[in-house]
């Protein structure tokens, strides 16, 4: 018999990682539809 034993993390995802990733989708779109309509995006927060 093995003497280690197999363990599973699951991937905390936090209220703060969830709402960095929902603002960095928002200026993605953001840019993406300034380059669109042929401005500079704007960087950053």
């Amino acid at each position: 018999m093995s003497k280690t034993a197999p363990i599973s993390l699951l991937p905390s995802t936090t209220l703060f990682a969830r709402v960095m990733a929902q603002i960095d989708r928002l200026l993605t779109a953001s840019s993406r539809i300034a380059v669109r309509n042929g401005d500079l995006p704007r960087f950053g927060l």
